[in-house]
């Protein structure tokens, strides 16, 4: 499955690319960047840690527009790695979200739209107690998160759009074994007998049907300062309908000269079906996530 997920996007990717070479209708972009930081101590008296950092993040698009039809794909990508005096190598930012979307004019700025994303990540990612083994919470396809959906979207112009579907399929898929026994990401756990030993494993994938909104806007806030929010709601119609997933994200690029820029990104998560697991491996339910990334280095726009 997820070879098949990976290669529909390449294809599209592909498709658009090309059938924007001889079409002007097609428009494309994006802005890359890598940035770093290090900390050097030596008989510091005030005390601290040697440190590293780097990240780095591409965000591309192909549109289309031409009469009453629309075609919007996007692509982000980002990955970062710290190094902290003595201790192993960790990630601080890992991330792919691949979207596109269809619509066709009803009247005015409104459109009968077409949504198809996805998300997940590159690699492992763990958890590191005091006094124990580190411990795997993540991996590649371990979560993934497969959505498509069919409703309205309206788009007044090219900064701004509101896309509502009452109707979406949300397909979650944890490709790790031992985080699906566990029941890692609402999917369902292993089954265990009276004597521990596993009698049916976890399941690999979890179906929601319900509603989505997604909310997009980009605005130039003064000369060189660019800002871009993306707001999403989902809510699963048979299983606590009122505990809404929300992934709200905020972008915020200063352009310093023509190959250096800081950026500040953030995103704050709330899903009920995840359990946040602390240090000690201990289930704390569910609770808000927040991620803030500050970087300052080389940058591209396009």
């Amino acid at each position: 499955m997820k070879k098949i997920i990976v290669l529909v996007f390449t294809i599209l990717f592909i498709n658009c690319a090309n059938a924007q070479k001889t079409d002007t209708s097609w428009t494309k972009g994006g802005e890359g960047a890598l940035n770093f930081s290090q900390a050097s101590l030596s008989n510091w008296a005030a005390g601290g840690e040697n440190s590293i950092s780097a990240n780095a993040y591409l965000n591309l698009f192909i549109n289309y527009k031409k009469d009453k039809s629309f075609w919007d794909n996007n692509f982000e990508l980002a990955y970062g790695l710290l190094k902290t005096g003595d201790e192993e190598q960790r990630k601080s930012e890992d991330k792919i979200d691949l979207s596109s979307k269809y619509g066709y004019q009803a009247v005015k700025s409104w459109y009968y739209s077409v949504l198809l994303n996805f998300k997940s990540q590159f690699t492992k990612t763990y958890e590191y107690p005091e006094d124990a083994e580190k411990f795997l919470v993540s991996d590649f396809f371990a979560p993934a998160y497969l959505l498509y959906g069919i409703g309205m979207d309206y788009n007044p112009n090219d900064d701004f759009s509101i896309y509502i579907s009452p109707l979406t399929i949300k397909h979650t898929f944890v490709n790790d074994q031992d985080l699906a026994d566990e029941g890692a990401f609402g999917v369902e756990p292993a089954q265990y007998n009276e004597q521990g030993e596993k009698i049916k494993n976890g399941e690999n994938l979890r179906n929601e049907l319900g509603a989505f909104i997604k909310m997009m806007l980009r605005k130039n806030l003064i000369e060189n300062v660019d800002f871009q929010t993306k707001l999403e709601l989902f809510s699963n119609y048979s299983d606590n309908p009122q505990n809404i997933d929300v992934n709200w994200e905020v972008l915020i690029a200063m352009k310093i000269n023509k190959f250096m820029s800081a950026n500040i990104n953030t995103q704050l998560i709330y899903d009920d079906d995840i359990d946040i697991i602390d240090k000690n491996e201990k289930k704390l339910g569910p609770r808000t996530q927040f991620k803030e990334v500050f970087g300052i280095g080389l940058s591209y726009k396009f």
